[in-house]
């Protein structure tokens, strides 16, 4: 969640920040209804105060004593009430944008494009001709959008788990594997709920979330703790299987792969000190670069607008890979800084010099089964040879 006492001192810097999301209104309602909060304290405090009286009270003030008795009950519930609507207004005000984060440039922009790498590969078919998939049976078990990865195709995305999982750890990430079911605050506390509260599976039996990425549970790992400044920074690499309803995404990428309920995903989380959380986006980025690179894959690196940054993010960075079977490029990776606005929710903090402030905390994306489906259209079945280390076939047979 955001600052209040820092919303309350520049309002208006934080007004016309979160208007780039689009919460412009929210936020108004916020600051009113914190005002409502902070009006109500001294009145409730003021009768609290009327019922100490030094001595055996005479029957005139025992008479006093009740009516401040029921004013102060029906002043305490109209404080409780104004503060669960601060409350809950607070859980919808997003994260301000940082300055560096641009507007959409275009109606259908997602954001500015900082560099292309790479010459695009000629148009060609499609991952469903080049791997084997088997989206059929997939929907007889388990529905729509679900598919099998099968033989070749199976062992190429292993291979990728297990090379970027290499690659993380090289870079100093410790290697998780985390719960993919997590209780409701875990979603709130990463800014997931309630934004996002359609895309999650529920099983309401239990009270529990299937989540859409291992950043819920790399974030929630120190979730209520106080780390000494000395620990930081904290980072992470989780290996995870995911799940999404993609509710938002009705008609969109329904053939194939591309887009599915369940997929797998390596992720890489840190925890930093405010004032360093800035370079470890860098270094985030530059990992998922370097991964990109190494295989070969051309992409371009994308800020994303303002408008289609999530409730949590300040600012990121995604890198597009290109698929020749669609001929565009499309989403591979994601870069995400947070600042403390996850810590906040999550109750995370740092010790230094006696006092604790909220740590930063940012994400990004070391590989998904969406580049497994970039291979295999850009080298039509051949695989790059650092992959072979890992399992991966020197082809990919599609049958």
């Amino acid at each position: 969640m955001i600052d209040l006492r820092a919303a309350r001192a520049e309002p208006e810097r934080f007004r016309a920040a979160v208007a780039r999301k689009g919460a412009r209104e929210v936020f108004d309602r916020l600051l009113e209804a914190d005002a409502r909060w902070r009006e109500l304290i001294p009145q409730v405090d003021d009768l609290r105060g009327r019922q100490k009286i030094q001595g055996k009270p005479t029957p005139e003030q025992v008479e006093e004593l009740k009516q401040v008795k029921d004013q102060l009950r029906a002043f305490e519930e109209q404080l409780a009430a104004a503060e669960a609507a601060r409350d809950e207004l607070l859980q919808q005000v997003p994260n301000p944008p940082h300055e560096s984060v641009p507007d959409a440039e275009e109606e259908d922009s997602e954001g500015h494009i900082e560099r292309t790498v790479g010459e695009p590969s000629p148009a060609g078919p499609e991952h469903l001709e080049l791997g084997r998939f088997d989206m059929e049976r997939a929907a007889r078990v388990s529905g729509s959008r679900f598919g099998y990865l099968i033989g070749d195709t199976a062992l190429l995305s292993l291979a990728l788990y297990r090379w970027a999982l290499d690659r993380a750890a090289a870079a100093g990430f410790t290697p998780v594997l985390p719960p993919v079911l997590v209780r409701e605050e875990a979603m709130y506390g990463t800014g997931f709920f309630p934004a996002e509260k359609n895309e999650v599976y529920e099983i309401a039996e239990d009270g529990l979330y299937l989540t859409g990425t291992s950043e819920v549970a790399l974030a929630g790992l120190h979730m209520g703790e106080i780390l000494d400044a000395e620990q930081l920074p904290l980072r992470y690499t989780a290996f995870s299987t995911n799940f999404r309803r993609e509710a938002g995404a009705a008609g969109r990428d329904t053939r194939g792969m591309f887009r599915v309920h369940q997929f797998n995903k390596v992720e890489l989380f840190a925890y930093t000190l405010p004032d360093d959380s800035w370079d470890e986006f860098e270094r985030i980025l530059g990992l998922e670069e370097a991964n990109v690179q190494e295989l070969d894959l051309p992409y371009r690196l994308v800020n994303i607008a303002a408008g289609d940054l999530s409730s949590a993010a300040a600012k990121r960075y995604d890198i597009e890979a290109w698929f020749p079977g669609q001929e565009r490029y499309r989403e591979l990776t994601s870069a995400s800084n947070t600042t403390d606005f996850q810590a906040r929710r999550l109750g995370i903090r740092y010790r230094r010099d006696g006092s604790t402030e909220q740590v930063h905390t940012l994400n990004g994306t070391a590989v998904t089964d969406r580049w497994a489906l970039a291979i295999l259209e850009n080298f039509q079945g051949e695989v790059p040879d650092v992959l072979k280390q890992y399992g991966a076939p020197d082809t990919i047979n599609p049958n």
